[in-house]
């Protein structure tokens, strides 16, 4: 048993809740725990080869230990979605600026798009009007032939 446990008496000093993420009262039950020195720890005989040193613990131990496993699995968890929703942050901010960028892309190619439309515009115009004149020099050149 010496091997799990000191005879000399441990003094626990209570950490800042805000640090550890437990509540003062779990704190403290858990500082009263450590500071019983393990006498709800027994080694069981029956827990497989002679000499195992595996502990067997009483149901307020294994609570605590599940209630700090729990803990820290929570606090792994919420530093997996802080990094998740900083990742999310960092791809949105990347794609607002590829919208910016496409936006002006955009803008430009439908001014162009309209430049080009009024040209179209401008040139049918004049198509219309040269086939008009031409069409009159065809009258008059078939006028002078047939005179």
């Amino acid at each position: 048993m010496s091997m799990f446990f000191s005879q000399e008496p441990v003094q626990f000093q209570c950490p800042v809740p805000e640090e550890t993420g437990f509540t003062p009262d779990e704190l403290q039950e858990i500082l009263s725990l450590l500071e019983s020195g393990g006498d709800s720890v027994s080694l069981s005989p029956n827990s497989g080869s002679e000499g195992s040193s595996r502990a067997v613990y009483n149901d307020n131990e294994r609570r605590l230990r599940r209630m700090i496993s729990n803990r820290e699995s929570a606090r792994r968890s919420r530093w997996r979605k802080k990094k998740h929703v900083e990742n999310l942050s960092s791809q949105m901010n990347q794609l607002e600026l590829e919208n910016q960028e496409l936006k002006k892309w955009l803008g430009s190619a439908l001014r162009q798009c309209h430049v080009v439309w009024g040209e179209n515009e401008r040139l049918r115009f004049e198509s219309v009007a040269l086939q008009a004149r031409l069409s009159n020099l065809y009258r008059i050149l078939f006028t002078m032939q047939a005179q």
